[in-house]
Order: C-alpha cells, then sequence, then structure tokens
C-alpha cells in the first residue's frame, strides 16, 4: 500500500487516473459472473473506491465536496432529464430488465435491501468523487493542455468540454442523458472554478435515481 501511495502522490496524472481505472476494472467484472456475484463484486468495489478516495484525498486538492444551491439544482435537473427522456431514443447494449436485487435475491429479503443500500450509497458517496476528478479534473484540463496541472478549472473550451461530455455520455448505456449529463456538471465546474459543486451535483443526481429506481421499480436503469 505504502508503494502505491508514494507512486500516486508523485504523479498528478496517476493520482486522478489509477482510481478510476481500478474501479473501471472491477465494474468490468460485474458483467461475466452472473447476478449474485455482481452483486458482490459491487460490495467490494465500493469498498476499494472509498479507500482509493480516501487515500488521494489529500493528493487531488479539488477534490473536496462544495454544496451550493446551484449545484443542488443541476443534480435535480440530470435526473428529471435521465428519467424523461428514457423512452425516447435507443440505448447502447443488450436490453435487460437491469440490476434487481429483490429478483436476484427472492431468497432473502434482508439482503436484498441490503443491497439496495450499497448501491445507492456507492452512487451517491464513491462514484462521484472517482468520476468527477477523473472527466473534469484530469480528462478535461488533459484536452485543454498536456501539462494539465496548470489549465485552470474555470475555463470553457469548446473542443474538451464536448469531447469530454460525449466520453462520459458513451461509458453509460444511456448515452444521450449521459452526454447532457456530463455537459451540465462540466459547466458547473467550468463557471464556478470548483470541482466540489459537480461533485454535489453528481451525488444528488444519482441518489434521487436510486430513490426513483427502487419506488418506481425502474430497474433498467441500473
Amino acid at each position: 500500500m505504502q508503494a502505491l501511495k508514494s507512486k500516486l502522490a508523485a504523479s498528478p496524472l496517476l493520482a486522478r487516473a489509477v482510481p478510476f481505472a481500478i474501479f473501471l476494472g472491477l465494474t468490468s467484472l460485474q458483467g461475466p459472473v452472473g447476478p449474485e456475484w455482481s452483486c458482490w463484486i459491487y460490495f467490494f468495489k465500493c469498498l476499494v473506491g472509498g479507500w482509493l478516495t480516501w487515500l488521494t484525498w489529500g493528493m487531488v486538492s479539488e477534490m473536496r465536496w462544495e454544496f451550493s444551491l446551484r449545484g443542488l439544482g443541476i443534480g435535480v435537473l440530470v435526473c428529471i432529464l435521465w428519467v424523461g427522456l428514457d423512452p425516447w431514443y435507443p440505448k447502447m447494449g443488450s436490453k435487460n430488465e437491469g440490476w434487481n436485487p429483490f429478483a436476484i435475491f427472492s431468497h432473502s429479503v434482508s439482503l436484498a435491501w441490503f443491497f439496495v443500500a450499497v448501491r445507492i450509497l456507492g452512487s451517491t458517496i464513491i462514484v462521484p468523487p472517482i468520476e468527477e476528478v477523473f472527466y473534469r479534473s484530469f480528462i478535461y484540463r488533459y484536452l485543454t493542455d498536456k501539462d494539465f496541472t496548470n489549465a485552470p478549472l474555470a475555463v470553457i473550451r469548446a473542443m474538451p468540454f464536448w469531447v469530454t461530455s460525449v466520453v462520459f455520455g458513451f461509458a453509460h448505456s444511456q448515452w444521450l442523458a449521459g452526454i447532457l449529463c456530463g455537459a451540465l456538471y462540466q459547466w458547473l465546474v467550468c463557471r464556478t472554478g470548483r470541482l466540489g459543486e459537480a461533485m454535489v451535483a453528481h451525488a444528488v443526481t444519482n441518489c434521487l435515481l436510486g430513490i426513483y429506481i427502487v419506488y418506481k421499480g425502474a430497474w433498467q436503469f441500473w
């Protein structure tokens, strides 16, 4: 662990990219292993993601939660767009019923609720800092200036703005909503110069979406 910490601390690029890469690698394992193991891998992924966030917290100065009405509003707006646009465009990947713990763990309601809580908490607390640091602190600024640590967050440049938003969007099955989501989060960072407001917006979106999924049984969003 000390060797990894030293390498991350010595490289601003690695400090922002490695947590995302590890998180993405664990995500790729969820598909082939079957529904039950997929849930357990998600739980493990959240633990690892939380540890990586803690490990890099002092190395990435902009990775700080910043609460504002603007960030909360963007988070709510993105959730509305994500749900509202869903019937109107084709999705990426094969059509499936989504990730439904109550179907996967029909033998244990308590275990199903445990994984619902894991999914909502993981997507609310762990995912936003890892993804926002990678996409909007690293990718966006790297496309602006290869020496990205010298590129300010509060500058809008069209090519990096839309490339980052499109890449973020196509990382999701709901690609159109993802592109708009990425653009709104990116605008928030460029407008304020603070990554933390986008982290909060991202957390609000994911939390509200998780609640909506469970309340409505709209498992296709997971």
